[in-house]
């Protein structure tokens, strides 16, 4: 068995991020780009007024001095003249500063009397007055390749006219349920059977992740069944099986991947739940085996399967978000492996409080309710207290959290 940290950096090294694909700006929202980007003007393209006020020659001013106003400057309607010496102008916020202008005064800090103005006590050169090209000049580099495109980043963009950019799709992941003992939603399970809550949590988790998803449905035990259903899953992006992965006499999903191509990277880590997990490769396409219980498979899909695909999108940094919490309540230390907790989060007193959930097993959907993140607990540490410090894995933040993610 490999530790955890083998284990992640073995997703890691073995997936690439998908190919680009051209999309409008529009479009691009969540992407990640995967090519720098350069302005295709200097911007501003030429100096301006940051204020609303009036423009003129600072070497014109003197404590108190009258000005003379002889015209007007807009955004979208700039005064095309050069100003006379000893007069101003009333320029408004965005306007291009007129020739023979240098300085600009608000207009609440200036005296008008008609057409007149009496310039402040206190002037300073150049003040109030945004330069060409001070945000950023014509062909430079505003963002890397690996960059995420928020909206901060949409805004820059446009502002420098790119319309368009390369950038990494979001991937594709198919998920297939096996076992005889699932039965669809909506069914009644018979004796022995359960309905299968994993292919609609792991869609769920994944829909939060902003993941389209491709259901293979249930796979019974039986070669024939198994194998038409894996290779429907290889048209997409990521391959995901929850069951069937463990040593029992019905664990045939690693014998049915093995019959289509499978190459293994890594069967069983060391750590809890999800200790039989199983990864490897179909040519290119990431494959991956999640246990059957329904926590197990939802702690690896945050631990293995969130940062395979944020590698597949391109992120710089695939792994899972870490949060500093304090306990709430004493944590066993762990044992034989590394031990992965199901916990909420609450603010209290400016910092975030983690409360482990009460219900840790690996078979009980109850594990997951109302679960913020995951703490982990190396294997071998000792009990830890509480109001002791500690990283958890963020999930997401609790609602009516003042906090964005």
């Amino acid at each position: 068995m490999i530790s955890y940290a083998e284990a992640i950096s073995l997703v890691l090294d073995n997936i690439s991020p998908l190919p680009a694909i051209e999309k409008p700006l529009d479009e691009a929202c969540g992407l990640v780009l995967a090519e720098n980007i350069q302005a295709r003007w200097d911007m501003p393209p030429a100096d301006n007024s940051a204020m609303d006020g009036f423009a003129f020659s600072f070497a014109d001013w003197k404590p108190g001095i009258q000005l003379p106003v002889i015209g007007r400057s807009y955004a979208g309607h700039p005064l095309d003249q050069r100003v006379p010496p000893a007069t101003a102008v009333r320029i408004m916020t965005g306007a291009p500063m007129p020739q023979g202008c240098d300085t600009v005064v608000p207009i609440e800090e200036v005296e008008e009397n008609g057409d007149n103005i009496k310039l402040p006590e206190v002037c300073k050169q150049g003040q109030h007055v945004r330069y060409a090209a001070e945000e950023f000049h014509r062909d430079e580099t505003l963002l890397s390749s690996g960059t995420c495109l928020h909206a901060g980043e949409i805004g820059l963009l446009a502002s420098a006219g790119i319309t368009s950019v390369r950038v990494h799709p979001i991937p594709q992941v198919a998920i297939l349920a096996t076992g005889d003992e699932l039965v669809e939603l909506g069914q009644q399970p018979a004796p022995g059977q359960i309905v299968n809550s994993n292919l609609h949590l792991l869609a769920a988790r994944l829909k939060e992740a902003g993941i389209s998803t491709l259901s293979l449905g249930i796979a019974q035990d039986d070669e024939t069944d198994l194998d038409q259903r894996l290779r429907r899953g290889l048209q997409t992006d990521l391959l995901l099986t929850s069951g069937g992965v463990s040593v029992g006499d019905k664990d045939q999903v690693q014998d049915a991947l093995n019959r289509i191509g499978f190459e293994k990277v890594f069967w069983k880590v060391a750590i809890k739940p999800g200790k039989p997990t199983l990864f490897g490769k179909i040519d290119t396409q990431p494959v991956f085996g999640l246990p059957g219980n329904p926590a197990a498979s939802a702690a690896t899909c945050e631990i293995f399967i969130i940062p395979a695909l944020r590698r597949l999108a391109g992120h710089k940094n695939a792994l899972p978000p870490r949060l500093k919490v304090r306990l709430a309540a004493p944590v066993k230390g762990g044992g034989k492996r590394q031990t992965f907790m199901w916990g909420s989060l609450h603010l209290e007193a400016g910092e975030y409080l983690f409360t482990v959930s009460n219900r840790q097993g690996s078979g009980q959907n109850r594990s997951l309710q109302g679960a913020c993140a995951l703490l982990p607990v190396p294997i071998g540490s000792p009990d830890l207290q509480s109001g002791d410090e500690v990283d958890v894995l963020l999930i997401r933040l609790p609602a009516g959290s003042n906090v964005y993610r």
